[in-house]
């Protein structure tokens, strides 16, 4: 599901990202401010079938869940290059359209603290690609197994929660997750040839 342009709001766009946006967001934007939404959550909820696995080896990749709050980061895109980024947005996240397109209200963590209309990405919990609450072993067979375009879904997992600490977050799912899977495989190498180390 997208939305028409009459349900976008006006002048400069906000995005809000939790996931992968965070560290890799692939747009230019003015400014990136951490946030809060409040209503969903963020989760590893989507069986991924391509970016970082495939229908027979499904991956997991986050998803915004019903419920709770979720701290990210917003961009704010210059008017200009609205069309492009949605646009780019869209051919990311709608590949396989297991997440609904949606605005949503974000509480800017700067001084000002202002409300914005941000656009962002919800699971469809009706989708065949809807995990569902999985087990940490459940989560941790699937991010072992997963590879797809995107590469493999450990560095996925670690990169963003490196991400998350970064800006001051924590996230207790994830960081469980990252754990088990450091001790998996201690030895395994970021993506630019750095060990990815948790505190």
């Amino acid at each position: 599901m997208t939305l028409s342009e009459a349900n976008l709001p006006n002048g400069d766009l906000w995005v809000f990202g939790y996931g992968s946006l965070i560290w890799r967001p692939g747009f230019d934007y003015l400014e990136r401010i951490p946030a809060r939404l409040i209503g969903e959550h963020r989760a590893l909820c989507v069986y991924s079938f391509v970016h970082r696995g495939t229908p027979e080896k499904p991956g997991l990749v986050l998803g915004l869940d019903r419920g709770g709050a979720c701290r990210g980061i917003a961009f704010r895109v210059a008017e200009k290059n609205r069309a492009e980024t949605i646009a780019y947005l869209r051919a990311r996240e709608q590949v396989t359209s297991v997440y609904r397109e949606v605005t949503r209200s974000v509480w800017l963590e700067d001084d000002a603290r202002q409300r914005v209309s941000a656009l962002t990405y919800v699971v469809d919990r009706g989708h065949v690609q809807y995990a569902g609450r999985l087990t940490l072993a459940e989560q941790l067979r699937h991010v072992l197994q997963g590879h797809g375009q995107s590469g493999n879904n450990r560095d996925y997992v670690l990169s963003t929660v490196k991400a998350i600490e970064t800006e001051g977050f924590r996230d207790n799912q994830l960081h469980k997750l990252a754990l088990t899977l450091h001790e998996s495989h201690p030895l395994h190498a970021a993506p630019d040839g750095e060990k990815q180390v948790m505190p």
